[in-house]
């Protein structure tokens, strides 16, 4: 996910809504919202915030992780699997 890439202050926000909007659709931008000088909001693309979501359901997930790490691990040592032991065929 990229980093902060604008922080405007909540009134500078409401004044440009449309056009932060319109940028999020078109580039990875992140812009953080402040209120009083303290960062309070941030505002990301739909397929970002979806993305950050499908990830944090995964992360949560304890069967998904626990297969994810244990192919980490494989990986790691170099232990492949082909193609046609998991799926029965050749690509």
């Amino acid at each position: 996910m990229p980093h902060v890439s604008e922080i405007v202050s909540i009134s500078k926000a409401k004044n440009r809504l449309s056009s932060l909007i319109h940028r999020m659709k078109h580039r990875q931008a992140v812009v953080a919202i402040t209120c009083g000088g303290v960062p309070s909001a941030v505002l990301l693309s739909m397929d970002q915030f979806e993305g950050l979501m499908e990830t944090v359901e995964i992360l949560s997930d304890q069967k998904s992780m626990h297969t994810l790490r244990r192919s980490l691990k494989q990986a790691e040592k170099r232990q492949w699997v082909s193609h046609r032991s998991v799926f029965g065929r050749k690509p």
